[in-house]
């Protein structure tokens, strides 16, 4: 456990026994075999396991690592069908390099999709299952609008589906349990707005649609609505629980045992009951039959959709409280721009390291992830990496979600480009970056590839754009500059972030692949991640990411324009880059936000560390 400075009792969030245990592609075959036999006897003709569990996370518990379990891929977003005769994975061009190597010697073919929300794997079974043939899914961990559209892709065929079996519980004999670790209160100042303030502001968005009744599923959500926070899932600080909240009541459904007498006492005082994990489908189809119940079919499951009474009235919206936590106050900004502060620091000492490190000793990318968690934990309010630290040299760098482990990793040594995708969680926000490091020498085409990525990160981050237009729409001035490059990468350019919460959090996403729907308005305080990226498999991968606010810029007669205010501290390796392909205006901001970087990182740094930021932030 890293040491806390500011509350040493925070627990920390990473490396869970699951991702421990290990995985050859021999224990893939009998598993695959085992679901077979149970497909017989079911009279079951294809299953289908999804990256999901109850609460339709991105991350997840071990008990719902089930597709991992079965095929041994790791990466976080993936879908795994079995038929008597096929086995196949469809995943996209984020994971194809990992899934490869990690599907290697196994019957499981990989199929490749353009994007994470592809429905590609949906068009297979209505094309590959014939009319009359089943396909299991178990409908607690399938999402309601994802089982619509595999309802509707089956009935095409005439085939069913059948949603009431868990396949994986019948053969997962060591199956982990239910995380049993504590929950804990996010407090003041760092949680600025009271419980009982959002539980009112929640009743009043409510009641403005109709509903008396509001159950949510999702776990950031949920910790942010009841400012509580827990270890159930790596580097995320969320738990179990889903949550139901009644005209004057709220009743939270997690284990026994999660929640301390001390924290039980001030949610019963804010209003809120507590209950067995398990009640809450129980809760649902014990509503009254005149009740008015508010549901987000796309972040609620089918099983528990089908719990809710007959006679209730379901209207369905997105949780009022996904747009709440995503638009974040003035008094979490300013705590935001604090951490930002410390987390620069942390990165310039690790910096300082790894120059004075590199030609002096063996350097692996292994001890990359040791010593930015390091600098990071010596911080005030450090509590645990936000995700895994991604450090690919080279060719490894190619993969956008590498994961060095000590069966398979590199040594940085030779010329180069070093890719470090890091990210904190502290109890003032949530923090991702990714740098660039020059390792020797870097080729000609190695800076042209940084350079255009830059530009790229450049060209958003300096855009003024309206108010509420949906954000996929911005992912095009990201790209235009390594379009005209003639490059172009294959995942999205940004993701909004959360405030001490998940570091992939919604409504909003930059991305040309996402549906420009009215939830994706870009809204004041929503904090996002700007990561254009270039990759080249088997030579070399680059991305460069700030993480940027939304901000008023003016009002026009058109309406009212925002603007991106950069919040990641730290210096851009200008040793990686072509300045001869940078235009004035462009140098001109690299050489601005140098000086911000220098100006508010050097009080919190010296000896080593300070001497470097000096250096990597000279002007242009």
């Amino acid at each position: 456990m890293f040491r806390t400075p500011l509350n040493h009792t925070l627990p920390t969030i990473f490396q869970t026994a699951m991702n421990s245990r290990t995985f050859s592609q021999t224990t893939a075959g009998p598993r695959i075999q085992l679901l077979r036999d149970a497909m017989k006897r079911h009279h079951v003709d294809a299953c289908l396991i999804p990256s999901a569990d109850p609460h339709l996370s991105e991350y997840l518990p071990g008990r719902w690592k089930g597709r991992e379990w079965m095929s041994g891929f790791t990466g976080s977003v993936a879908n795994l069908i079995i038929t008597a005769d096929f086995a196949g994975l469809w995943a996209d061009s984020r994971y194809w390099s990992q899934a490869e190597a990690e599907l290697a010697g196994s019957e499981i073919v990989l199929m490749k999709t353009p994007s994470g929300n592809s429905l590609l794997h949906l068009d297979w079974l209505a094309a590959n299952l014939p009319a009359g043939k089943t396909l299991a899914v178990d409908g607690a961990v399938l999402g309601l609008a994802t089982a619509r559209a595999l309802e509707q892709a089956l009935t095409k065929g005439g085939s069913k589906l059948c949603t009431d079996i868990d396949l994986l519980g019948e053969i997962w004999s060591d199956r982990p349990g239910l995380p049993m670790a504590d929950v804990y209160q996010h407090q003041a100042p760092h949680a600025p707005l009271a419980r009982g303030a959002k539980l009112a502001s929640l009743r009043q968005a409510m009641q403005e649609q109709g509903a008396q009744w509001h159950f949510i599923s999702t776990l950031d959500d949920i910790a942010y609505l009841f400012n509580l926070r827990g270890t159930d899932v790596n580097y995320n600080p969320v738990f179990v629980a889903h949550a139901l909240i009644g005209p004057q009541r709220t009743t939270l459904f997690v284990a026994d045992g999660k929640v301390p007498e001390a924290v039980r006492e001030a949610l019963i005082a804010d209003g809120v009951d507590l209950a067995s994990y398990a009640q809450a489908a129980e809760s649902l189809a014990s509503l009254p039959t005149d009740a008015v119940l508010l549901l987000d079919p796309r972040r609620v499951t089918l099983g528990l959709r089908q719990a809710v009474a007959a006679g209730v009235k379901v209207l369905e919206a997105i949780n009022p409280t996904t747009f709440a936590k995503s638009r974040k106050t003035e008094d979490e900004i300013a705590h935001v721009r604090a951490t930002m502060e410390q987390d620069g620091a942390a990165l310039c000492e690790f910096f300082s390291w790894l120059d004075q490190a590199l030609g002096k000793e063996t350097v692996t990318e292994l001890m990359i992830d040791t010593q930015i968690t390091a600098a990071r934990a010596r911080r005030p309010g450090f509590v645990s990496p936000s995700f895994s630290t991604i450090a690919g040299f080279n060719a490894n760098g190619a993969m956008p979600h590498y994961r060095a482990t000590p069966e398979s990793h590199a040594t940085i040594s030779g010329d180069g480009l070093l890719l470090i995708d890091s990210g904190g969680q502290y109890v003032g926000g949530t923090t991702d970056i990714t740098r660039m490091v020059p390792i020797g020498q870097p080729s000609q085409a190695q800076k042209r590839d940084c350079t255009l990525v830059l530009k790229g990160v450049i060209a958003l981050s300096s855009a003024q754009f309206p108010r509420s237009i949906k954000s996929p729409l911005l992912d095009a001035i990201a790209r235009a500059p390594i379009w005209a490059g003639g490059v172009d990468y294959g995942h999205g350019t940004g993701h909004g972030v959360g405030y001490f919460l998940n570091v992939h959090e919604g409504p909003q996403v930059i991305s040309g692949s996402a549906a420009p729907d009215a939830h994706t308005a870009m809204e004041p305080g929503m904090i996002t991640s700007i990561e254009p990226g270039t990759y080249r498999p088997g030579r070399w991968g680059v991305r460069i990411e700030n993480l940027v606010l939304n901000q008023f810029a003016e009002t026009t007669e058109f309406g009212e324009y925002l603007r991106f205010e950069t919040l990641t501290l730290c210096p851009i390796d200008t040793r990686c880059l072509d300045v001869s392909l940078l235009r004035s205006d462009e140098i001109n901001w690299l050489n601005a936000y140098h000086a911000e970087v220098r100006q508010r990182l050097s009080p919190h740094v010296r000896g080593d560390a300070r001497l470097w930021l000096e250096l990597r932030t000279q002007p242009l």
